[in-house]
């Protein structure tokens, strides 16, 4: 075990890169790491921060002119680190690069980066990312600063997580084989000016389930979520969405989600079911396949602000969903504020959208 901090006669987040070996646990104390950045050349490895979370504050350094923490081939455990202020020449610096392994990243903060957490190509590759917290684009037009931005990997796990303040670029962007967004908050918030709150552009296997997806008036696009717009790139595609809450607070009519079928192999396949939007716009009547338990509301039934989504007890909507035959549709778990998640049991009458209200918990009530 190696210990980083202050007090600690190992000061530099950099050094404990050097001397750690495979199996290390490295315990990152409280505290400003200012252009502290380093590479891991470890295969296997557990960072945590104790305590308060500590700040890794580039300064505008990032490693190897890639990112605040780079790492190159491993299985590699993060948790409970703030990644700040990378800035590249090539404008796309990253709070970290991962490359090729194993990544899970639990518990942190990536703010004001010009990419949030970015990996590379690699079709072995796999990344978890549960309870982090993703905001704060920069406010500049040198390159699209996605928050999240995840290449031609194997697998991708996102759930618990927050994403807002995006500027032009996306808030979660993913080229992967396999894409799995489960119980996210991804609203860009009333200064946000993301393009897409999520994107899937080569397609792939998309399971998108109990999210709330929410776009700024000032978006510079109207599509909420978009699918296949580069065409395939993977052999099996196929696009889930289910207990999703999908809003608008923009005054012209939004793509709630936007699928360029025309690009994708025929008999790619396309479900939603009981998701709710809000706000002006179009949803499934712009999806090709076939779709049940879907609901409208109009603009300003529910506010992402007030953090509460659930419907009213008395909703006239409660009971009106299409009982998914598939497993993988059906909720387990709920996005819980700021971040995180709490266990669902099944409600007596289920509600479309992504909370189920006062039969179930409502955001905010900790899980009993």
């Amino acid at each position: 075990m190696i210990t980083v901090g202050p007090g600690e006669p190992l000061r530099s987040v950099a050094d404990a890169a050097r001397l750690a070996r495979d199996g290390d646990t490295v315990l990152i104390q409280p505290g400003s790491y200012r252009g502290d950045v380093a590479v891991w050349h470890q295969k296997s490895l557990e960072i945590r921060g104790v305590g308060e979370r500590p700040v890794l504050d580039a300064r505008g350094s990032v490693a190897e002119g890639k990112a605040i923490w780079v790492f190159p081939e491993g299985n590699f455990k993060v948790r409970n680190i703030a990644f700040r202020g990378a800035r590249a020449p090539d404008h796309n610096g990253a709070g970290i690069r991962f490359e090729r392994g194993r990544l899970e990243v639990r518990d942190c903060l990536f703010e004001d980066n010009e990419t949030g957490l970015l990996t590379a190509n690699f079709e072995d590759a796999e990344l978890r990312v549960v309870d982090s917290e993703f905001r704060d684009a920069p406010r500049d037009t040198l390159a699209l600063h996605h928050l999240l931005y995840v290449g031609r990997i194997g697998r991708l796990w996102v759930e618990g997580s927050r994403f807002q303040g995006g500027y032009q670029g996306h808030l979660l962007k993913s080229r992967a084989r396999h894409s799995e967004i489960r119980y996210n908050w991804l609203v860009d918030g009333a200064d946000g000016r993301a393009a897409y709150e999520l994107e899937f552009p080569e397609g792939g296997v998309a399971l998108v389930v109990g999210n709330v997806l929410g776009q700024g008036a000032d978006s510079a696009n109207p599509s909420v979520l978009a699918y296949g717009a580069e065409g395939p790139r993977w052999p099996e595609n196929r696009l889930v969405m289910a207990h999703n809450t999908l809003i608008s607070a923009g005054w012209r009519p939004a793509l709630f989600a936007r699928v360029w079928a025309e690009r994708l192999p025929a008999g790619t396949r396309f479900v939603a079911r009981n998701n709710l939007t809000v706000g002006l716009g179009v949803f499934s009547l712009t999806l090709p396949g076939w779709h049940q338990g879907n609901h409208a509301l109009p603009p300003g039934a529910l506010d992402p602000a007030r953090l509460d989504l659930t419907l009213p007890e008395g909703s006239l909507l409660r009971g009106r969903v299409s009982p998914p035959p598939e497993i993988e549709l059906r909720p387990t778990a709920e996005f819980r504020h700021p971040v995180g998640t709490r266990p669902l049991a099944a409600p007596t009458r289920w509600v479309p959208g992504a909370f189920q209200g006062p039969d179930a918990m409502p955001p905010g009530r900790p899980a009993p």
